[in-house]
């Protein structure tokens, strides 16, 4: 059975499992909670991040690695990574774009907004990981919260900085979008969407998520105001569609010893 690593609410995280629920393949998931992730990462053979999938091929430790692991196996039709080559191309250079600003801007961007309402983001972190580690992290809360302040070099300004990045990836695919095409690299769902709707689940949180997310009906002001902004852009709008049409469901399959919530 091939396992896979996570941190339950991460969008990378997301980003792989969508991929391998898409192509059908099985696998057990591993989820633990953040600062945890980093020694379980590297005893499966990752280095220190996650998603990690560790399968009878080997192990994979980077979303998009996972992505084209799990593309591999399908019909050249069905395959999220066209087999022309310009198209593939194009599609490869969207999604390591949207990999190296979307998902790290909107994950700093929605951390510093839910890390001062501590009851509301446990009651979605810690779906599906071992009770211990749920335990832990809420006793040691004021000091994690620190780390994770550290980690994602979260600022006083960050609201203020990073919304205007992710709104600008966001208006890159809208733009893309606003000649008719169908997704963002022409008449085929692709990689790039996958990682566009995958990434920006951190601030549109689609209900069809492979967790449970917090809608924002459930969340304080001004939290609750910048996740609506976000779903009512066109490009949030077109985020929120793809999970609606394009993301399989499946059964949770947890790694022993780890819990549903």
């Amino acid at each position: 059975m091939r396992r896979l690593v996570t941190i339950p609410i991460s969008h990378y995280c997301e980003k792989a499992r969508w991929a391998l629920d898409r192509a059908g393949l099985d696998y057990r998931e591993e989820r633990h909670v953040q600062g945890v992730h980093r020694f379980v990462s590297r005893r499966a053979g990752g280095s220190g991040t996650v998603p990690v999938l560790v399968a009878p091929e080997g192990v994979f430790s980077e979303s998009e690695d996972i992505l084209c692991y799990a593309d591999s196996g399908l019909a050249e039709c069905e395959r999220l990574l066209p087999a022309d080559r310009a198209i593939r191309d194009e599609v490869i250079a969207l999604c390591r774009r949207l990999d190296a600003r979307l998902g790290p801007d909107g994950r700093r961007l929605i951390y510093a907004l839910m890390l001062p309402h501590k009851e509301e983001l446990m009651r979605f972190n810690n779906q599906g990981v071992p009770p211990w580690e749920a335990r832990a992290l809420g006793a040691l809360w004021p000091p994690a919260r620190g780390w994770a302040r550290r980690e994602l070099a979260i600022r006083p300004t960050t609201v203020s900085d990073d919304g205007p990045r992710v709104r600008a990836e966001f208006d890159l695919v809208a733009k893309l979008l606003s000649d008719g095409r169908p997704f963002l690299c022409g008449e085929r769902f692709s990689a790039a969407d996958l990682t566009f709707a995958a990434l920006a689940a951190a601030v549109t949180v689609p209900p069809e998520y492979g967790v449970r997310l917090p809608q924002p009906d459930e969340l304080p002001e001004p939290v609750a105001g910048e996740l609506r902004a976000f779903r009512e852009h066109p490009a949030g709008r077109y985020a929120l569609e793809l999970y609606r049409t394009k993301r399989p469901t499946r059964a949770v399959s947890l790694e022993p010893g780890s819990q549903r919530v």
